[in-house]
């Protein structure tokens, strides 16, 4: 059970990095390597991401709903990462 939450957690914070990256590149996309990156980590990050964009609208062009996306994935990291200590052992 621990090996299980241990890695999910592992995952949380991994899909974090990806999610950040995404959200970097999305500033320059005027270069030309950002659009091939951005094509592979799109399918795999805007699906969680469109959960939020569905109910925070973007505010003056401003897209704010990573920001809620990022803050949940870390509760829920965290949560796991909880799970997996267990004083005394």
């Amino acid at each position: 059970m621990q090996l299980l939450t241990a890695s999910l957690a592992q995952f949380l914070q991994l899909y974090m990095i990806l999610i950040f990256v995404r959200i970097l590149l999305s500033w320059f996309q005027t270069v030309d390597w950002v659009n091939q990156v951005a094509s592979f980590l799109s399918p795999i990050t805007d699906p969680y991401l469109n959960i939020f964009r569905s109910f925070i609208p973007p505010l003056g062009g401003l897209d704010l709903s990573p920001i809620l996306a990022i803050m949940v994935l870390q509760l829920v990291a965290r949560l796991f990462a909880s799970l997996t200590y267990t004083p005394g052992f």
